[in-house]
């Protein structure tokens, strides 16, 4: 098997533990707000690979974390005046409630932060001791220059990483170098907190994976996951902070997948431009939820999940079309009795195609292509009905496809009396940028207006509030 390793940018074979267990890492949401699609992507990307290690006979240990503090779930909290426990509760159960929809396996465990003070405490206390780490001000900083190898992962000079953080960069006076990152934060008014050593206050977001990671999973891990976006510099600052930690290598593959975009821009609830799975599966409300979580599954896994991916109805209505192909033959298959020949159509080996596409960084698009090319054939001398499906069965049990017991051909058709998916990114994006005058950021706030300009919508700004002009 050889799977694409970001340390290197190149495929390398992945050689597999002997008398153990794999270990599997995946970064999880911050829980604030409902699943949008990119998050659908990351966690069906990361189910089949699990999958398939399991489907090759291997135990996999898997664990996803859950970020329960964070700025974002503080601000929320304090928007709808409630404690910061309830967005963390309601927002978790939404997020598991997505996952069964979509067939996705729970993973062995789901760590949630706040569940690992002591551990987080443990951790900064040694680097400090070991010099790597700072306290000033009540706060905890990781020393960049003191870890050598630092920028290893994400292959950028430090010029490079002061200039591409993505505004994660933070700014802050007490610092030693701009690239210096925070492993604690005291205690504001008015924000969770808790005793420590350094004083009262909060982990940085970075510390919170390591913990956990090493805790469930060991000091170094096989895979370790997550979307582009965290390359850096959230898992550059894993590995410093963990190796320091340890004195061993984190991570022996970091395996990284593409955004869902929109209108050729990353789907993101910063950029307004995102869709709740909630979303589509209102708009798709005259199909049962087995078959849109179906249609989300495999138009998803039709493209590699090392590139981006870009949604509209119209590629949701292209993966229905597809899985219909697959049904009208597996009713057939049902349908039939098993008098065929029994060497016609198992003379070709799909299993080995299906497996050896997956060997190759897990290729859904070409594994897909497999099952195609055996529906195709099927279709035309159909050999033994039972064995046929149960070929289907098993791959496709792989991919967490063709599992729908009553499967619905019908063409779909969007509910009317909700918004146009163009109509929602372009709201959302409004919203957005209002969002981001009230916060005084009016950085971000221009480059909204810059985007939605380049796709033909004039912002107009009054005192009662912000509108839109189509050009």
């Amino acid at each position: 098997m050889k799977i694409t390793n970001t340390y290197s940018g190149e495929k390398e074979c992945f050689v597999f533990p002997e008398g153990r267990e794999i270990t599997l890492y995946l970064c999880g949401m911050t829980v604030y707000d409902h699943c949008h699609l990119g998050h659908a992507r990351s966690a069906i990307v990361f189910d089949v690979i699990r999958k398939y290690l399991e489907y090759k006979g291997c135990n996999v240990r898997f664990v996803k974390n859950f970020t329960d503090v964070d700025d974002k779930i503080i601000l929320r909290a304090r928007q709808e005046k409630c404690d910061f426990k309830e967005i963390v509760s309601r927002y978790i159960a939404a997020y598991e409630k997505d996952m069964a929809r979509l067939c996705v396996s729970p993973p062995t465990l789901a760590p949630k932060a706040t569940d690992h003070i002591a551990e987080m405490i443990a951790l900064i206390s040694d680097l400090i001791a070991k010099g790597i780490a700072y306290a000033v001000s009540g706060n905890v900083y990781f020393e960049v220059a003191k870890f050598s190898s630092y920028g290893k992962l994400s292959a950028r000079n430090l010029d490079e990483m002061i200039a591409g953080g993505g505004g994660r960069v933070e700014v802050d006076a007490h610092k030693k170098s701009p690239l210096d990152f925070a492993l604690w934060k005291s205690a504001k008014e008015g924000e969770p907190s808790w005793e420590s050593p350094f004083g009262l206050g909060r982990p940085g977001w970075h510390i919170e994976c390591s913990a956990m990671a090493i805790k469930h999973l060991g000091k170094t891990i096989d895979i370790h996951g997550g979307g582009n976006d965290l390359i850096f510099p959230h898992h550059e600052n894993e590995v410093a902070q963990s190796e320091a930690y340890t004195g061993q290598s984190f991570v022996r593959f970091f395996i990284h997948h593409g955004h869902v975009m929109v209108n050729h821009e990353k789907m993101s609830k910063s950029l307004g431009n995102f869709f709740t799975l909630q979303e589509i599966f209102d708009k798709w409300c005259d199909f049962s939820e087995p078959v849109v979580a179906e249609v989300v599954r495999f138009y998803l896994l039709s493209t590699h999940y090392r590139s981006p991916i870009e949604f509209s109805d119209s590629a949701l209505f292209e993966a229905k079309a597809g899985l219909d192909k697959f049904y009208t033959l597996f009713q057939k298959l049902d349908e039939a009795s098993a008098t065929f020949d029994q060497d016609t159509l198992m003379g070709n080996d799909y299993q080995t195609q299906f497996e050896s596409a997956m060997d190759d960084d897990f290729n859904t698009v070409e594994a897909i292509s497999v099952l195609q090319q055996l529906r195709r054939e099927a279709n035309i001398k159909m050999g033994d009905a039972k064995a046929v499906r149960r070929i289907f069965t098993s791959l496709g049990a792989v991919l967490g496809l063709f599992k729908v017991e009553k499967w619905e051909w019908a063409k779909p058709v969007l509910n009317a009396n909700l918004e146009t998916a163009n109509e929602i990114a372009i709201r959302r994006r409004i919203d957005a940028r209002n969002n981001a005058r009230q916060q005084r950021d009016f950085a971000l706030a221009d480059q909204i207006r810059k985007e939605l300009a380049e796709l033909g919508y004039i912002i107009e700004d009054r005192p009662d509030g912000t509108s839109r002009v189509k050009r």
